[in-house]
């Protein structure tokens, strides 16, 4: 008899639906032309509901704004900002217009706002004046300390005289959204839109109907174990089908209005939220500028709300609200739970007490617009908490082994690998980390190690890099270790993530000290605040003379791990 050839882990997404030939404009005016009364936006915490009609208005009304001011298309521009409708209205504008939105974390400290600023040579910067612990005008200022003195630039035959900054050249203008908090030099989000009268309608159509879909349209900053921050750089093909075939999974329709309490700068706001319900004529509700699980409830009760998006910990905190059973979510259909392994337990409730029985899970990672598998509506139990689906339309998925890039058969462990139309255009200015990501062949390489069973459905089994998944927000080691080591106590660093009940993972970082240095766990917090993002800062911290080490001098963070698993007791 021949020898039977074992199956492989290869999986491609077959799909009737085409994917859209179209930019992010033209089909958000597409959507306006089918459902121009419709609710558009609901931005709950701010008091403000647009048709599709009136977000147009809006968007175009901005998009004109920016044009005036010298915006140009491929310029990028900055948006440094909690949820809010200005977010979105500014997405939508800065795709009309061509420029290259650049998503900067709220939570970014100094350090971090600096190098993406100038990582990507951000010329324009919009920002909310503070949120939580951040106030982001007095960061910028630390930065561009010119804006306390400087006057906002005049328009003079047509063209703005840029801001002079000596640390960030490439940063002409500043827009800020709270009025009251903008200083001297910048604009306000009112003068922005007040110089959209310079432009006319006939203006904007035409650069916009100069945009093609391939062209870059958003940077999302994302690490790697190289430590630096690298740029996603994103096409409208790349996000505008990917948010469509998410939101198709989830058979989404002009009759579903969508809770989207996940932050906007990340994939699963921007994409799988907003440019899912644009593709479908859905509604995009706000509950707050960040999460709380009140808001979400009180949002998904009032607005009946169809579906509604978050990460495991959003989930239980909303289950677990003292609260929880005075709100009526029967309206509930379907959603999406992502960012990390969702506990079986917590998706029956979320079935049986939210009402969402066609809850999805989704997997992908930013680099591929994000996603790459998802469960379908009816897919079992089992299914949508131990793995995470099947593969997206339209897209190839292999499972290679990480030393000899060969294809392994079901069932064995290897580095997921995606290729396809979601599949970034590159790391921005960075065309070494690029080659190391997209092969030869195309494939972007995760990282990620997962399995493949008989059905093509994929779970997440670890990773090849040490990524730290908190609460649905990734960590990466190499990053908080080069931070730390601009510490004149400390000798080296090592961090890691240790499991933790409420996140899922938590950061711990292992210090050597320099000799003769002193340096205790509140010090080393201390020097964290304010300069990185809280989640970042060490939860746990650990003085070692060494690290456990392999007899070529390669650190073991594996032992890393098991050991201080053990002894904070977090078995």
């Amino acid at each position: 008899m021949p020898r039977q050839t074992p199956q492989i882990s290869y999986v491609s997404g077959i799909s009737d639906t085409p994917l859209k030939g179209q930019t992010i404009g033209d089909c958000f005016d597409a959507t306006v032309e089918r459902f121009p009364e419709q609710d558009a936006l609901i931005s709950r915490h701010q008091g403000l509901r647009y048709s599709w009609q009136q977000l147009q208005q809006a968007v175009d009304q901005a998009a004109r704004g920016l044009l005036a001011l010298g915006v140009a298309k491929g310029d990028r521009v900055g948006i440094w900002s909690p949820n809010c409708a200005e977010w979105t209205i500014t997405q939508f504008a800065t795709a009309k217009v061509g420029a290259i939105l650049v998503n900067i974390n709220p939570s970014y400290r100094t350090h971090e706002l600096e190098y993406a600023l100038k990582q990507s040579a951000t010329s324009t910067l919009i920002l909310q004046g503070s949120f939580k612990t951040s106030d982001y005008v007095a960061t910028l200022a630390e930065l561009v300390p010119e804006l306390r003195e400087a006057q906002a630039p005049e328009l003079r035959d047509g063209s703005p005289d840029g801001l002079a900054s000596a640390r960030l050249p490439e940063l002409k203008r500043v827009i800020c959204l709270d009025e009251e908090r903008a200083l001297p030099g910048m604009h306000s989000w009112s003068g922005l839109l007040a110089h959209a009268d310079r432009v006319d309608a006939d203006r904007l159509a035409e650069v916009q109907a100069g945009l093609e879909f391939d062209e870059p349209i958003n940077i999302q900053y994302t690490s790697g174990t190289t430590g630096a921050p690298k740029g996603a750089t994103l096409s409208h093909h790349n996000i505008l089908n990917n948010g469509f075939f998410v939101a198709r999974t989830m058979n989404l329709s002009e009759a579903d209005r969508m809770v989207i309490p996940v932050p906007l700068y990340h994939c699963f706001g921007m994409v799988m939220g907003n440019l899912g319900c644009v593709t479908h004529g859905a509604t995009m509700i706000y509950p707050g500028d960040g999460f709380d699980a009140q808001a979400t409830l009180e949002a998904v009760a009032e607005e009946r709300a169809t579906t509604l998006y978050g990460v495991p910990t959003m989930f239980i905190a909303e289950l677990e609200h003292p609260a929880f059973e005075r709100f009526d979510l029967s309206s509930l259909r379907t959603g999406i739970m992502a960012g990390s392994i969702c506990p079986i337990e917590v998706m029956r409730k979320v079935i049986d007490q939210m009402n969402m029985q066609d809850v999805t899970i989704c997997y992908g990672m930013t680099e591929t617009s994000p996603v790459s598998f998802q469960t379908q509506t009816d897919a079992p139990l089992e299914k949508r908490v131990t793995t995470v689906g099947t593969i997206h339309p339209h897209l190839e998925v292999k499972l290679v082994s990480p030393d000899t890039g060969a294809v392994v058969p079901r069932g064995e462990t290897g580095e997921l690998c995606t290729r396809g139309y979601s599949v970034m255009l590159g790391y921005w200015n960075n065309e070494e980390a690029t080659a190391k990501a997209i092969d030869a062949a195309g494939w972007m390489h995760t990282g990620d190690l997962a399995t493949m069973d008989e059905e093509g459905y994929v779970a997440i089994v670890g990773r090849i890099k040490d990524m730290i998944i908190r609460g649905g927000e990734n960590v990466y080691p190499r990053e908080i270790e080069d931070f730390l080591y601009t510490h004149p106590a400390i000798s080296d660093v090592q961090v890691i993530g240790v499991p933790d009940e409420k996140y899922g993972e938590e950061v711990m970082a292992w210090v050597k000290l320099s000799e003769g240095e002193e340096l205790d766990e509140e010090g080393l917090k201390a020097f964290c605040q304010g300069r990185i993002a809280h989640y970042k800062v060490p939860r746990y911290v650990k003085f070692v003379d060494a690290f456990p080490m392999t007899v070529t001098g390669k650190i073991q963070k594996y032992k890393m791990r098991e050991e201080a698993t053990h002894e904070l007791g977090l078995d």
